[in-house]
């Protein structure tokens, strides 16, 4: 998941620090999230994918979405 979210903000153009803004959540969960430090919540999965114009399935890997591998 971690990949994958990294390669999904990087594709929608947006740094950690955009992301969080638009997602309302703090930086650090954004970065955690993609180094596999810290498991994603569900509330904050949902804005960020909201955030990313994906579903939550695309972010975990349950559907492909041609992101990462």
């Amino acid at each position: 998941m971690a990949n994958r979210l990294q390669a999904l903000r990087k594709k929608k153009g947006l740094t950690q620090v955009r992301l969080a803004q638009e997602a309302h959540v703090c930086r650090t969960v954004i970065a955690r999230h993609e180094t596999g430090i810290n498991s994603m919540s569900t509330k904050n999965l949902t804005k960020i994918a909201k955030v990313l114009g994906v579903t939550v399935d695309q972010i975990i890997g349950g559907k492909s979405d041609g992101a990462a591998g």
